[in-house]
């Protein structure tokens, strides 16, 4: 079966506002985090001050029976112009399930402007997208075609500040985000310790902590705060560097005890990765699924990690039915991320991505056993990205 035609999309969902109202706004709204343009007053308080205000993309792959698969990837208008002034062309005509040809024809190709960064993510959604389309084509989930699944069930851990409403929705495990970094000075270290101390005397010390760091840090001011948190046990602390200092990440890993390190939401393609498992840098490695370079891409990873003995944990894996499928499917992926979307009160049922989309129950996710990836999208509500 032939590739017919590869579109970008936006995805128009019908309008289907929570029933439950919140009991308070979700910490997202307001909360200060750390982050790499914190040392800049004027962007410090929050990262809508300076992220880009690009849009989400959705990539629509069609076969020659009139079959599509959907894909979706982030940063809106250069990432969509790279799949449709450059790698549609060239896709279209192919085997749509010649998938490991298609991606490495894409990297190739994409080599006179870089392969890395935005572009991707541009590789990362069509390649979703050719996957979506096999199962279809198969009349099976992806996970399947990847083998099937290595659990029943996948085990969750919430991310975000509201950590109260994370227990009663049956968590048990927890991601902070980290408030300060070195902007922030000694009071920021102390302000740190204190907020971390008070999440453990809140969640007790029969569950796991781990703390986010957003690419906020330098190697001095994370050993001493590693040092400072030392006593509230934490799983691991997370990407504290920029992902381009390899030198810095074994740094850390030779001076901090007692902790996980994890990072990798922000390195694109398997190679960053390769250099980072070499080091020995890493205990977690973390691709985000619409970024790195799809679920092609991600799984060369886990493999690399697992030659290692490393552990992955996709970057918001649990967000959509995308990481959900790759995680159930991978041996040494335990652990899936979620972020509940909306304020306490608001069921996790209420405020998911996509209709239908499976969320946790008890702090586990089971995946749709639907075609491709169960993404329960109407054709209708798929629209010309640059219409």
């Amino acid at each position: 079966m032939k590739i017919q035609s590869i579109q970008t999309v936006r995805l128009n969902l019908p309008k289907c506002e929570p029933v439950t109202p919140e009991r308070r706004p979700s910490w997202w709204d307001g909360a200060e985090i750390a982050n790499p343009m914190s040392v800049y007053p004027r962007f410090k308080k929050t990262r809508s001050l300076w992220l880009p205000k690009w849009s989400s993309v959705g990539v629509k792959v069609t076969a020659e029976d009139g079959t599509w698969g959907l894909g979706m990837t982030s940063h809106g208008r250069p990432v969509a112009a790279v799949i449709e002034d450059h790698f549609a062309q060239h896709l279209a005509g192919e085997n749509c399930l010649s998938i490991e040809k298609l991606w490495d024809m894409m990297f190739r190709m994409s080599k006179p402007y870089g392969s890395q960064g935005l572009v991707a993510c541009a590789i990362s959604g069509v390649d979703l997208a050719l996957w979506d389309l096999a199962g279809k084509l198969h009349e099976r989930p992806v996970y399947e075609l990847m083998g099937g699944p290595v659990r029943d069930k996948i085990f969750c851990y919430a991310t975000g500040n509201d950590t109260d409403w994370y227990q009663e929705l049956g968590f048990h495990a927890f991601k902070l985000a980290c408030p300060y970094g070195p902007a922030d000075g000694l009071d920021g270290l102390k302000a740190n310790e204190d907020f971390v101390g008070e999440k453990r005397q809140q969640l007790g010390d029969d569950v796991d902590i781990m703390l986010d760091c957003y690419m906020a840090f330098d190697i001095e001011y994370t050993v001493r705060l590693a040092e400072r948190l030392r006593p509230y046990k934490l799983r691991w602390i997370e990407e504290c560097l920029i992902p381009e200092d390899i030198d810095g990440h074994k740094e850390l890993r030779r001076r901090i005890q007692g902790v996980s390190l994890a990072s990798g939401e922000h390195m694109t393609t398997r190679f960053p990765f390769k250099a980072i498992l070499d080091a020995h840098a890493l205990d977690i490695v973390q691709p985000d699924i619409f970024w790195v370079g799809g679920l092609s891409e991600a799984s060369k990873v886990a493999d690399m990690a697992s030659a290692a003995g490393i552990e992955v944990c996709l970057h918001a894996g649990g967000a959509y039915p995308y990481g959900q499928h790759f995680s159930i499917a991978t041996p040494n992926v335990r652990w899936i991320e979620y972020l509940p979307r909306m304020g306490p009160g608001v069921p996790l049922a209420e405020s998911s991505a996509l209709p239908g989309m499976p969320v946790p129950e008890d702090g586990y996710l089971v995946p749709s056993d639907e075609p491709g990836f169960g993404l329960n999208i109407k054709e209708e509500w798929l629209s010309p990205f640059f219409g």
